[in-house]
C-alpha cells in the first residue's frame, strides 16, 4: 500500500478507537498483539492486510475500518422518481451539538436522548473523548452518555477535529469557569466565508474572557475579578453568539441579562436543557433573556432535544421539486410557520395535524403532508430575518422551490459572503439561476431538471439542495464527495430511499 493510504487506514482506525472509548493498549489485547504495534498502524508505518483491517473493524465494532471506507463518499441518484408516504425529521443537528458544549457545564451525568449520529456530532465526540470526557452510545446507539471528567486536558485536544467543526467556539463559554488559561483551535465548518468571532469576544469579555488569536489558536485568559455589571447586548442576533452568552451566564454566581439575544429553536433548546440543570431561563423565547446562574452543576441528567426545523424543510422541499405526495411527521411547527406561509402565496397545497408536544415537552410539532402543486414565483423577494422570521438556513431550500415554480423570484441571503453563490450550481443540473451579487440570485422558473455529474458544494443547505434537484432531474447524476451533507444529516440517502427516492452510497477504492 501506498504511504498515504497507510497514513488514512491509520487515521480511520484511530478515530473509530477513540470512538469506541478504548486505549491504544486495550485495541491490542483485543488483536493479541502490542500497543506498539498498534501505535504504528495508527501513525501510518506500518503495513497492514486487508485480514488486520477486518478484524480490527471487528474489535471496534465498526464498519466505519473497511476497504470501502478508505475515500470520500459518494452519491448517485437515480432522478425523476415520486416520493411517497411518510417520513420522520431527526432531532436537531445545532440542538444537538450546542447540548454537548453544555455537558462541559455539569460534573454530574448528562443522558441525552435520540441525538443526530451526525459527523458534526462526531467530530465533537472526538474533541470531547480527547480531553477527558467519557461519552458511549447506549440504548442500541440511540441515546448519548457524557461524563466530564473532574480535570480536563486542553493540551491533548484532537486539533484536526476542533478544526473541522465551527461549533468548537462555543467550548469557550463553559470552559471559562474551569480553567484559567487555555487554547482551543480555530472555528472550521463550513465554507461560508469570512465570519468573525468578535460578537463572541464582545460578551464573553464581560465575563472576564481575552481572547489572542495567534497561529491558528484561541489562547485564552480569565479574569476571576470582571463580572457582568449591567446586561449584555449582543452586537448580533446570532445563534452561536447568544449560546456561548448562555454557557458562560450559566455558571456565574449572580443574575446576567442579554439582550439583542436568538429566540431561534437550538437557542431555546439550550435554554430548556440548563433548566434541568437547575439554571432559571426567563424570556425563553424572546430576545431579552435573564439567566439566574450558579457557580456549580453537578446533576445526573436525562433530556431530549427537539426535532430539526431545517431538516424538515429539508424534506418539505424534496417533496416539492420532486411533485410528490409526501407527509413529513414531527415538524417542529413554531419554527416553519414563515416558510409557510411563503409556500401557501406560492401555491402549496398542504395540511397539517393538530399540535402535539416534542419529547421535551415543550417544543411543538405537527405532521404535515405536501402534495403536488402548481407553483407561482413570490412577489416579494425571499430572505431571511432572524426568529420568527424565515430562518437563515433554509433560504437555499427555496432555490430549488423556486426553480419549479413559474416566474422569476428573487432570493436575497444576506448572511453569508459567498453562500448565494454555490446555489447557480442548480445550473449544471438545468437551472436558470442567474447570480446579480454575492447576496442575491434571480431564479427563473419552471425548469426541465436534466442529470449531471458534480462535485459537492462546500456548504450544508446548499449541498442538499443540489441533491434534491438531481433526485428531480430524470437519469442518473451523481454527487461526488458529499462530507457536508454528513455533517448536518443522518443517513439522508436512507431515509429518502425509504419513502421512494433511488440514491446509492460508494466510495472510491
Amino acid at each position: 500500500m501506498a504511504d498515504d493510504y497507510l497514513v488514512r487506514i491509520g487515521k480511520l482506525i484511530r478515530d473509530a478507537r477513540q470512538h469506541r472509548g478504548w486505549t491504544q493498549s486495550q485495541l491490542a489485547e483485543a488483536l493479541g498483539t502490542s500497543q506498539s504495534a498498534v501505535n504504528r498502524i495508527e501513525r501510518g508505518n506500518q503495513n497492514i492486510s486487508l485480514e488486520m483491517i477486518a478484524r480490527i473493524g471487528e474489535a471496534l465494532d465498526s464498519e466505519i475500518v473497511s476497504l470501502g471506507y478508505a475515500g470520500p463518499m459518494h452519491l448517485r441518484v437515480v432522478g425523476g422518481r415520486r416520493l411517497s408516504g411518510a417520513i420522520d425529521v431527526k432531532t436537531s443537528k445545532n440542538a444537538c451539538v450546542a447540548l454537548l458544549c453544555a455537558s462541559l457545564l455539569n460534573e454530574g451525568r448528562t443522558v441525552l436522548r435520540r441525538v443526530a449520529r451526525i459527523e458534526e456530532v462526531y467530530r465533537l465526540l472526538e474533541v470531547l473523548g480527547s480531553i477527558g470526557v467519557r461519552t458511549r452510545w447506549i440504548n442500541d446507539g440511540v441515546d448519548l452518555e457524557i461524563v466530564p471528567s473532574a480535570e480536563l486536558n486542553l493540551e491533548a485536544i484532537d486539533a484536526d477535529a476542533a478544526r473541522r467543526t465551527r461549533s468548537i467556539i462555543m467550548f469557550l463559554g463553559p470552559l471559562l469557569h474551569r480553567m484559567d488559561s487555555f487554547k482551543l483551535p480555530y472555528a472550521g465548518g463550513c465554507d461560508l466565508g469570512t465570519r468573525t468571532i468578535e460578537p463572541h469576544m464582545i460578551a464573553l469579555r464581560r465575563f472576564g474572557l481575552d481572547i489572542a488569536a495567534t497561529e491558528g489558536q484561541y489562547h485564552a485568559q480569565v479574569d476571576r475579578g470582571v463580572s457582568p455589571d449591567r446586561p449584555i447586548v449582543l452586537t448580533e442576533r446570532g445563534d452561536t453568539v447568544t449560546e456561548n452568552a448562555l454557557l458562560a451566564a450559566a455558571r456565574h454566581d449572580g443574575i446576567t441579562v442579554i439582550r439583542n439575544a436568538s429566540s431561534n429553536y437550538m437557542v431555546q433548546d439550550l435554554c430548556f436543557f440548563l433548566e434541568t440543570l437547575g439554571v432559571k431561563v426567563d424570556g425563553i423565547g424572546t430576545t431579552t433573556l435573564t439567566v439566574h446562574g450558579v457557580p456549580t452543576i453537578d446533576v445526573d441528567v436525562d433530556y431530549s432535544p427537539s426535532e430539526d426545523p431545517v431538516e424538515a424543510m429539508s424534506l418539505v422541499a424534496a417533496a416539492v421539486v420532486t411533485e410528490s405526495e409526501l407527509t413529513v411527521r414531527r415538524v417542529p411547527i413554531e419554527f416553519l410557520e414563515i416558510e409557510l406561509a411563503v409556500l401557501e402565496e406560492m401555491g402549496l397545497d398542504h395540511d397539517r395535524t393538530p399540535e402535539y408536544f416534542a419529547d421535551n415537552g415543550r417544543t411543538r410539532l405537527v405532521d404535515l403532508t405536501v402534495r403536488p402543486s402548481k407553483l407561482e414565483a413570490p412577489i416579494d423577494k425571499i430572505h431571511p430575518m432572524p426568529f420568527p422570521g424565515l430562518n437563515i438556513d433554509n433560504v437555499p431550500f427555496f432555490a430549488a422551490i423556486a426553480a419549479v415554480a413559474q416566474g422569476q423570484s428573487l432570493i436575497h441571503d444576506w448572511v453569508y459572503d459567498n453562500r448565494a453563490i454555490y446555489l447557480t450550481d442548480l445550473n449544471r443540473l438545468g437551472g436558470r439561476l442567474q447570480l446579480l451579487d454575492p447576496h442575491r440570485v434571480l431564479v427563473e422558473g419552471p425548469t426541465r431538471w436534466r442529470a449531471a455529474e458534480m462535485m459537492c458544494p462546500p456548504a450544508l443547505r446548499p449541498a442538499v439542495v443540489v441533491l434534491l434537484a438531481m433526485m428531480a432531474a430524470e437519469g442518473t447524476s451523481v454527487l461526488r464527495n458529499v462530507y457536508v451533507i454528513n455533517r448536518g444529516y443522518e443517513e439522508l440517502a436512507e431515509r429518502l430511499n425509504s419513502v421512494g427516492a433511488q440514491i446509492e452510497t460508494f466510495r472510491d477504492i
